[in-house]
Order: structure tokens, then C-alpha cells, then sequence
């Protein structure tokens, strides 16, 4: 059986992507499993109006009754959003749900391996996974999937609860072109490690799309991975954040939180600490990243 005759992609999408025009891909973990009800189904839909509003085609993506699914309907986003018991899917994760015809919620690696199925280039996220805090084996496989799946990802750097300059150190051995928008500094989810330089520097959608035409020219493997700074006025300083962190891991060791349990149960726990800041701050930069990658899609002539 041909790969795509397991993948469901919505006529919207199919007829976008055969005539060329800018798609972006939008993650559904983040809403099933990163944000609060009901909060996690409105920013779903904000989300595809802000890449509508700039002038491409969303796409989120998820895995529906064991089938995957590029272009969520409404009420498939809904399902995903509301429903008990929905998996987290990273790739190698999606035979499971299939075979089990199970819900799923895709991470950034799995979307990105099913965009890449269907030919959309342009994906928006939060921020990225990365290498865990005290060790060196909790990895996330988006780090794997960055360094082998061609594809432009808008994000607002590694999440601020991970080991954020060995994240840096990995997408460097995994060959990730990691480029920073109107910034020469990697951002680090709700602020900015100052200390850790991008490979590049781009300003506009057009230099960010001439970026990735070059990169395809060359075939280059991996992503290009645009780093965005969160909105000046939701950023949280690292004095304030890290304490914060610190009390969070503190309470998911005690608490036995481990593997791919650990990313939401830290993100919940954070959010509460900074009474809801951190949660704005999350949404603030996901819309501003769709925004962005919208505009990056629209200037892709490659």
C-alpha cells in the first residue's frame, strides 16, 4: 500500500498544494495536550484565521479513528481539543494510533514528517523540543526530525523548561540551519538567551523565503528553522522564569513525571506559578509564529 493511502488530506489542501499555493501546517498537541479547555479549541481556530488573514492556508494536522490528517474540518479540530484519552503522537508513535484507530495529537515531529508526506514546507509551532534538564538521554525526537525533514519551521526557539544551550549544541550536530528573525541571539520561548548566536540573521519574509530557496537548490537535508523572539510585551525574564522552572522539575521528579509526560506536566505547572503569564505569553508567540510563517509562505517562488 502507497504511504499516502494512509494519509487523509482535505480537497482544500490537496488543490493548494498542487497549484503551488502557500500552505502552512499548524500542530495539534499543543491544543490537546499544551493548552487548558477551553481555552486550547479558541486558539485552534485562531491560529488557521491568523495564517488566513496572511494570506495562506492552514493546515492542522492530527490523526482522526487511526487515520492521519492534513487539514483538520472543524469539528475534527474540535474532537482533538475536547475528547478524553487523545494520544501524544511523535513519528514514531503514528503506527499506534493506526493500528488502533485511535485519536492522536501530532507533536512538531510528526507534523512534520506528514506535512513533508504531502508536499506543505511551511510549518508554524510554539516552541521546539529539545535535551531535557539533568540528563543527556531525555531528548526529544524533534531534534532527529529537524535534521532530516526538509522544512521551513517558525518557532519561538527551544522551550524555556529545557537544557536550552545543549538544545542549541544538538540542532548544530544535526545540521539545522537555524536562522533568527530581526534577532542575532536564539530565543527562548517566553525571552531571549543572549548568550547563544543564530547561524543567520533575516529581517523579512523574502530574505527568510530566499534562505530556503537556496537551501533547496543545494539539497541541503533538515529544516530551516526560523526563530522568532515572543511579543516584547509578553516576554518573561529569565530571572523571574527560571526560579519558577526550577520548582516545577522539582515537583515532576517528586511527583514520578517521566518521558513524554514531562513537556505538558511542566507547562501546566508553570503556567499556574506565573498565574496564567506563561499561558499568555505561549499563546501570544503561537499566533505571532502563524502570522509570520504565513507571510514566509506567500514569498516562496521555489
Amino acid at each position: 500500500m502507497n504511504e499516502l493511502s494512509r494519509i487523509v488530506v482535505s480537497g482544500e489542501v490537496r488543490t493548494a498544494v498542487e497549484r503551488g499555493d502557500p500552505v502552512v501546517a499548524l500542530e495539534s498537541t499543543v491544543l490537546a495536550h499544551g493548552l487548558p479547555r477551553p481555552r486550547n479549541l479558541e486558539v485552534g481556530h485562531l491560529l488557521e484565521m491568523d495564517v488566513r488573514d496572511g494570506g495562506a492556508l492552514p493546515a492542522t494536522i492530527g490523526v482522526i479513528s487511526g487515520m492521519p490528517t492534513i487539514g483538520l474540518a472543524s469539528g475534527e479540530l474540535g474532537q482533538l481539543a475536547t475528547a478524553d484519552g487523545v494520544m501524544r503522537l511523535s513519528t514514531r508513535d503514528l503506527p499506534v494510533a493506526v493500528a488502533r484507530r485511535a485519536d492522536g495529537a501530532t507533536t512538531a515531529a510528526a507534523t512534520m514528517w506528514l506535512a513533508s508526506r504531502c508536499g506543505i514546507n511551511v510549518f508554524a509551532t510554539g516552541g521546539i523540543g529539545g535535551v531535557h534538564r539533568g540528563s543527556g538521554w531525555d531528548v526529544s525526537s524533534d531534534l532527529a526530525e529537524l535534521g532530516r525533514t526538509s522544512m521551513i519551521v517558525v518557532c519561538a526557539g527551544p522551550k524555556a523548561i529545557l537544557d536550552v544551550a545543549a538544545t542549541r549544541e544538538a540542532l548544530q550536530t544535526q545540521g539545522v540551519l537555524v536562522a533568527g528573525w530581526r534577532t542575532d541571539t536564539m530565543p527562548c520561548f517566553y525571552g531571549t538567551c543572549d548568550d547563544l548566536a543564530v547561524d543567520v540573521r533575516v529581517d523579512t519574509a523574502t530574505e527568510a523565503a530566499a534562505l530556503w530557496c537556496a537551501h533547496g537548490d543545494l539539497g541541503t537535508p533538515g529544516a530551516l528553522l526560523l526563530c522568532v523572539p515572543a511579543p516584547a510585551e509578553h516576554v518573561i525574564s529569565s530571572e523571574e522564569i527560571e526560579p519558577v522552572i526550577q520548582r516545577a522539575l522539582e515537583r515532576a521528579e517528586s511527583e514520578g513525571v517521566q518521558n513524554k509526560n514531562v513537556t505538558p506536566f511542566l507547562l501546566r505547572a508553570v503556567a499556574e506559578a506565573t498565574g496564567g503569564r506563561s499561558l499568555e505569553a505561549n499563546v501570544a508567540l503561537l499566533r505571532q509564529n502563524a502570522r509570520i510563517a504565513a507571510a514566509v509562505a506567500t514569498e516562496l517562488t521555489c
